[in-house]
């Protein structure tokens, strides 16, 4: 392939012209299909979007079959362009037919063409297109010639944005943008349903000049932006230090060693010697730093790719002279936040009087973000993938945290709808405020008792908000995650005292650091496992690690003086880890009575059960133990031996079958043999139906997230528990892969509210 016929500079001037014709959006594209194969000097040059459903669409073509434009469809991962889609990466192939990964579209009539150029259109770090050229030689495309393609998909993604193309683009695909959880491939992260208006929490830098004028010039404003970025993380540290914040000093320290990574800043400068201004110099090797830490399958790594976004907004923002982030405080009413992620203190930062809900493209369910979000009680959605270059500053917006379902630009009839939806939601949550103060008692007699789970300070006031009698399940990991090094004696003194402080005279059980998994910290290194889930995780790692339990245990023991103190070991396997992890506590508390600490009146010592191995060693167990908690959670995952984060799996098998309810039915009943408390902590306690099982096999006593806990006491008021264990009992026996539907039944046939 010759040299490219246009100079950058005139391609651009070229493409806006283009652009800001009167053409339909259709007529636009397809000359600029024409221009960029002119300018390659190439045979062929198509342009795919990425539609909201995650396929690729060929919208436009110059050498290919015009019948095929908006009928030749790939997937993301299929074929050439769905794998430069998927990897973010580019293409060079002599002969494209003997790729693996090559899919023929009869339709499009590229069997006359050999070579291959194809490059992924990106935009803020996402794709949003592939852009290629193709000719009927057989050649390999020089150095030069993948700059030049690079170069152009990064104009046409700008011009495409700015001109309000790819929103065009969307809409041809649905009349309102409805991103929906196929599309987006969106995740519920905290339930609730929120009507308002976009506020972009980085808003995007716009970079009207990518093509340089002068390249000695744009190297020394690149030199400048540098040292300005340099200069900045200095003042932040110098600040935490003179503030003794040594919490993120260490976070502060691997931005520093980034700010001055030699490799990065090459690579900055050899995209501004391809003819780049310094602003687009940056925004390439974002998207590649981007593209190539996501396909890595380190936690840890990918977590360093913020770090880099970090420095790259920076100095896109003092290149442009962009404003920093959206206003925390001037807020629209109604307000919804979009960001690619974000940090748990920068939610809190946020009037939490305007702010309606939170959609991330990259937040899973074990975020700090989303536990935040949890805990304030706000809508939440995350995995939007695509989301930031969907949407602008304004934009009407409709966030179902339960479905995980996301409406852009909604038409009016939506509206309503959820609308409607909200209020119905409203005038049910006033019902069960009336309730709060009410006893969980069925109509037979049987009082149950209604806890929630906890992990944060700010879950503490819906302890008293919910009417709940305390807090079943404390999650101490959730402290340890949102910090950036292992907290000290001191930090965890305080944090205990400070939740029990809130509980106000409310029993509240601490659960010991539940690590490994899906949660991991990011300051303490573990090693890579084929299966984490079942791994080195938990009381396991305690265990190993001594000095870290006895001082989780210590700060307990200090926080708890003069209260009834209630400390509870997690995925406890055999009898014995229990002895060991007691053992511990009493140690220290020993220890601590002979140097005269204020020590709590009582203490009580707890066992999880959710590992099905104790089932066979509850007669040795809960003698040893003051009182057992069933996780359901993993109780269940690991009783179908089912991944509860895998979403194949979602729904295959279930809590309300004959084995999970018979295996809490019997440890329930060896519970009372033995004289010792039985309660459940997992999520399967907050919702009516499900807790109207455990209520039936014997459950006295459930922890739950807070907003479960009026609709289950609305439920349990009007049940006949005697009654219903009488209807359960044979389905026990039935061999049913579930219950659910007869539970259902009978919820109907006798008033029970679920």
């Amino acid at each position: 392939m010759p040299s490219p016929t246009l100079g950058p500079r005139i391609l651009l001037r070229k493409l806006r012209e283009v652009m800001a014709g009167q053409e339909t959006a259709q007529q636009r594209l397809d000359k600029i299909v024409t221009m960029i194969a002119g300018n390659m000097v190439a045979e062929v040059c198509s342009i795919y979007v990425m539609r909201p459903d995650g396929v690729l669409e060929l919208y436009a073509t110059e050498g290919l079959k015009r019948e095929a434009v908006h009928k030749s469809q790939l997937k993301a991962g299929e074929g050439l362009v769905g794998m430069i889609a998927e990897q973010a990466i580019g293409l060079n192939l002599t002969e494209a037919v003997d790729h693996p990964a090559f899919k023929y579209l009869p339709e499009t009539g590229e069997e006359l063409f050999h070579s291959f150029l194809g490059v992924p259109i990106m935009r803020g770090g996402s794709v949003i297109g592939v852009l290629v050229v193709q000719n009927k030689t057989r050649r390999h495309y020089t150095e030069e010639e993948e700059e030049a393609l690079q170069t152009t998909a990064m104009v046409l993604a700008e011009v495409l944005a700015t001109s309000g193309f790819l929103e065009a683009t969307q809409t041809v695909f649905s009349g309102t943008v409805e991103l929906r959880t196929q599309g987006l491939r969106a995740e519920s992260l905290a339930e609730g349903i929120a009507l308002g208006h976009v506020v972009l929490h980085e808003p995007r830098v716009h970079i009207q000049n990518m093509i340089a004028e002068s390249v000695p010039l744009e190297l020394e404003r690149l030199d400048g932006a540098v040292s300005h970025l340099r200069q900045q993380v200095e003042d932040l540290l110098a600040g935490h230090e003179a503030l003794g914040a040594n919490d993120s000093a260490d976070v502060l320290e691997t931005i520093r060693m980034f700010a001055h990574d030699k490799g990065w800043l090459g690579r900055l400068k050899e995209a501004v010697q391809t003819g780049l201004t310094a602003e687009a110099a940056v925004e390439r090797v974002q998207n590649d730093n981007r593209a190539r830490m996501m396909r890595t399958p380190d936690p840890y790594l990918r977590e360093r790719m913020h770090d880099l976004d970090d420095l790259s907004n920076r100095l896109l923002r003092y290149l442009t002279g962009a404003v920093a982030t959206a206003s925390r405080t001037d807020l629209p009413d109604n307000a919804i936040v979009i960001s690619r992620n974000m940090g748990p203190a920068e939610l809190l930062d946020y009037d939490r009087s305007k702010i309606r809900g939170v959609v991330l493209e990259e937040g899973g369910k074990t975020s700090h973000v989303a536990i935040v979000a949890r805990a304030l009680g706000i809508p939440a959605i995350g995995q939007a993938t695509g989301i930031i270059n969907m949407v602008d500053d304004g934009s009407a917006i409709i966030v179902d945290g339960g479905s995980g379902e996301i409406f852009v630009r909604p038409s009016p009839e939506l509206e309503k709808s959820y609308a409607e939806k909200v209020r119905f939601y409203a005038t049910k949550q006033e019902r069960f405020r009336a309730l709060r103060d009410l006893p969980a008692t069925t109509r037979d007699g049987q009082t149950v008792t209604l806890n929630i789970n906890a992990g944060l300070v700010v879950d503490m006031p819906h302890l008293h908000e919910s009417g709940a009698a305390g807090v079943g399940l404390y999650r101490t990991e959730l402290h340890f995650m949102m910090a950036s090094r292992f907290p000290r004696l001191s930090a965890q003194v305080k944090h205990y005292k400070s939740i029990i402080d809130q509980a106000q005279g409310k029993p509240v059980v601490f659960r010991t650091l539940d690590i490994g998994a899906d949660k991991t910290l990011p300051y303490l290194r573990q090693p890579r496992e084929e299966n984490p889930a079942l791994g080195w995780r938990s009381i396991r790692m305690a265990l190993d690690r001594p000095a870290l339990l006895r001082l989780q245990v210590r700060a307990m023991l200090l926080a708890g003086a003069g209260i009834d103190l209630k400390i509870m070991f997690p995925m406890i396997a055999d009898v014995q880890e229990f002895v060991a992890a007691r053992d511990v506590v009493l140690k220290e508390h020993a220890y601590l009575a002979t140097r005269g600490h204020a020590l709590p009146q009582s203490l009580k010592i707890g066992v999880m059960i959710e590992i099905p191995a104790l089932l066979w060693q509850l007669d040795d167990l809960l003698p040893l133990a003051d009182f057992a908690s069933i996780g359901s959670n993993d109780l269940v995952q690991f009783l179908f031996a089912s991944d509860r984060g895998n979403p194949k799996l979602i729904g295959r098998y279930d809590p309300l079958s004959p084995a999970a309810l018979g295996a809490m039915r019997q440890i329930v009943e060896k519970g009372k043999q033995h004289g010792k408390t039985v309660t459940l902590c997992g999520e399967l306690g907050g919702r009516p139906l499900e807790a109207m099982g455990l209520v039936g096999v014997g459950l006295t006593s459930m922890s739950m997230v807070p907003s479960g806990i009026g609709p289950v006491k609305a439920m349990i008021r009007s049940l006949d528990q005697a009654k219903l264990w009488a209807f359960m009992q044979p389905l026990l026996h039935s061999g049913r892969h579930s219950i659910r539907a007869e539970l259902a039944e009978f919820a109907r046939a006798n008033g029970t509210e679920i």
